[in-house]
């Protein structure tokens, strides 16, 4: 990636002055505060329907002037108590509900956690199913970027980039509906493999995607990589050091514009991955335009890989034997096999079964890694799952880069950090 210079941003030291007319443990989100020049600050509450806060998100802002000086994000307001819900749940009935977190890459969450899940049991699903997962988790990466980086060309004012965006992403929703019968909440991964095979000639409709959207990806490029004004709304803006983007946890393609190259699909590989080849993108700067440029590479890298997978879909079972006794047995053996029949019954009422123990597994989700604590005692049902969400990590840092910024910056920082605010609460 070629960066255009960046150009010399100075915004005052907003944030050591912050201290002397915002004391520590004052009310946030109050009236108007005493400056120490004399002036007077405001406090302002951005969201929690703000349509710039990507979600049901919610600021307090401590302002003096147009400058930030403090920022507070309040989460919670989405909170849906799922990893509650999934100790009265079966490990199966619990991948709708995982549909609901990054609900942009709902084929990318079912398969995180059916790994976990089969990690705990101590299976491996055969080649075809890891092929076909890493298809969807790409593809998932595909669909959540190309909205990601349309609606942050709207908080920028580059509408058109949307409508690109936007188009295509339907192309994604169309194949998804024809894997999975669904559009956007998928619930296609079961633990021990996947709810059915690809249909005949989905590899090929898929292959003729990844050849047409190189060029809506140099479009979009075209669009806002050289545009003056996108480049004034994100150079210098938003800037995460190494250091901090390390300390407060941050994963995925923020980590990445920071200069870390860390990614799980080459370090820890799941799936297979480690059979693929892709390239790492990385920043130099970690503002808001090298996260833009991170993002738009590895469209282009998701392409490589599903290319690969396609090329290379091995034959075989889309998941586990039938003496794992995890995954549902064919229809045909149900209706003439006792043994069979058993099986379906155990696996509809009680839920796989689990045996006992502990486990924790992340995977390189889009929004950054996505992890599941499992904690089990046995039978159908996790008696402990906790959830590690990368946006949740996402929105940890804004008390830090916000300050010292203008108010019509958080907008660009925002949309920049892509979150969701469904893995944030859960």
């Amino acid at each position: 990636m070629v960066r255009p210079s960046t150009k010399e941003i100075s915004v005052g030291d907003a944030v050591a002055r912050s201290a002397a007319f915002f004391p520590l443990g004052g009310d946030v989100g109050g009236g108007g505060v005493a400056c120490a020049d004399g002036g007077s600050g405001m406090s302002l509450n951005m969201g929690p329907s703000h349509p710039a806060t990507h979600g049901v998100l919610r600021l307090c802002l401590d302002l003096d002037g147009d400058v930030v000086v403090r920022c507070t994000p309040i989460i919670g307001y989405l909170h849906r108590g799922i990893e509650k819900l999934a100790e009265n749940m079966g490990y199966n009935q619990f991948v709708t509900c995982s549909d609901r977190l990054d609900y942009l890459a709902p084929l990318a969450n079912n398969i995180a956690y059916a790994i976990a899940v089969e990690k705990l049991a101590r299976v491996e699903v055969p080649p075809r199913c890891q092929a076909i997962r890493v298809i969807c988790c790409e593809l998932a990466r595909l669909s959540s970027h190309l909205l990601g980086l349309g609606v942050y060309g709207m908080d920028t004012g580059a509408w058109t980039v949307f409508m690109y965006a936007f188009t295509e992403r339907e192309k994604l929703h169309t194949l998804f509906e024809e894997l999975t019968g669904a559009r956007f909440t998928t619930n296609y991964t079961r633990i021990g493999g996947v709810a059915r095979d690809i249909p005949e000639g989905w590899l090929s409709r898929v292959e003729k995607f990844c050849d047409e959207l190189p060029r809506v990806i140099d479009e979009l490029d075209q669009l806002l990589t050289r545009n003056t004004v996108f480049m004034d709304r994100t150079q210098g803006i938003g800037t995460i050091s190494k250091e901090a983007a390390i300390a407060y946890s941050l994963t995925g393609a923020n980590l990445r514009a920071s200069g870390v190259a860390a990614d799980l699909r080459r370090d820890a590989p799941y799936s297979g991955y480690e059979h693929y080849d892709f390239d790492i993108p990385v920043g130099t700067t970690g503002d808001c335009y090298d996260r833009y440029l991170v993002r738009m590479e590895e469209l282009r890298q998701s392409l490589r890989i599903i290319k690969q997978a396609a090329a290379k879909m091995p034959d075989g079972l889309w998941h586990v034997e039938e003496a794992a006794k995890l995954f549902p047995p064919p229809r045909s053996k149900v209706f003439t096999e006792m043994e069979a029949l058993i099986q379906n019954f155990v696996l509809a009422t009680q839920g796989p079964p689990i045996p006992a123990g502990e486990v924790y597994f992340e995977a390189e989700n889009p929004k950054g890694a996505l992890g599941f604590f499992i904690h089990s005692k046995g039978g159908g049902v996790p008696w402990r799952l906790r959830i590690r969400g990368g946006s949740f990590f996402s929105l940890g840092i804004l008390p830090c880069i916000v300050p010292g910024h203008y108010l019509t910056d958080i907008p660009a920082i925002l949309g920049s950090l892509d979150f969701v605010m469904g893995e944030c609460d859960r």
